[in-house]
């Protein structure tokens, strides 16, 4: 008798296992087909309790398979790996928004650009004769530039290794006394409603620092962060004054933020 408890009390086990991987597998596929999770909705629909769901929605953020939100949650950003798995994310789109983006800088500006695997692209295709000024917090961004004709003005600070940037108090102070005529901010997050976002506090910090001084500021977004969320909101969606996503990048996502006063540049 006792064994046959203990194999009905494991076969429960089991079952309920199976219910939540199969619940979990529900709601992965519901965060593909329509980019978001409602957990009210999804509890109604299922016939089981919010506190169900959304402990779901807290294990599978805990795998990084999505981002919790209020309410619910949106698709992870996949940008918040390591440097080397970023750099072989997207490099055609990455390089299509590099060359875009240098293209818009003119002689005698100044211009703020961020550091990441996309602000790489645009060094590399920046004209080596062009006589502007290049301010960043990326020691990658500044070494790149060694052999151009532009003066590079590097700032210093904490080196938060993830995305080779300097952070901290000394690189915002620094940040605070320049006025640069546009701004290259990367991120790991575009989305209409979760605005721009990305997967650290301090690099959130600095990113919006640089934002709120620079004249204009131009987001670079390859298709795998937008729709995408990270855990730090550096600024609402209505603050980018243009935004340069790849030629593929879902229309109905383009006409979002089209809507909400962004310039969308789709190259």
């Amino acid at each position: 008798m006792r064994i046959f408890v203990q194999y009905r009390a494991e076969s429960r086990r089991m079952c309920q296992r199976m219910l939540t991987e199969q619940r979990k597998r529900h709601l992965l596929s519901l965060l593909k087909q329509d980019g978001r999770i409602v957990a009210k909705s999804v509890a109604a629909g299922l016939g089981l309790s919010e506190d169900t769901i959304r402990r779901d929605l807290r294990e599978l953020a805990a795998e990084g398979l999505l981002q919790r939100v209020h309410g619910g949650a949106l698709p992870a950003s996949p940008a918040v790996g390591t440097l080397a798995t970023r750099l072989s994310i997207g490099a055609a789109d990455k390089a299509a928004i590099g060359r875009y983006a240098a293209s818009m800088i003119r002689p005698g500006q100044t211009v703020f650009v961020d550091g990441g695997t996309t602000a790489m692209q645009l060094v590399n295709h920046l004209d080596h004769r062009l006589m502007a000024t290049i301010v960043t917090h990326s020691p990658l961004v500044a070494g790149a530039l060694a052999d151009h004709a532009v003066d590079v003005l590097l700032i210093g600070g904490k080196l938060f290794k993830h995305s080779m940037v300097s952070v901290g108090v000394a690189a915002l102070r620094a940040v605070s006394e320049i006025r640069p005529d546009i701004f290259f901010m990367g991120v790991t997050g575009v989305h209409p409603t979760a605005g721009l976002t990305t997967g650290d506090p301090e690099e959130a910090a600095m990113k919006r620092a640089i934002a709120d001084t620079a004249a204009e500021l131009v987001v670079m977004a390859s298709s795998e962060k937008i729709g995408a969320a990270s855990h730090f909101v550096i600024a609402p969606i209505e603050r980018t004054d243009i935004l340069i996503t790849p030629a593929g990048t879902d229309q109905d996502s383009s006409t979002q933020f089209t809507a909400l006063g962004v310039d969308v540049r789709r190259v």
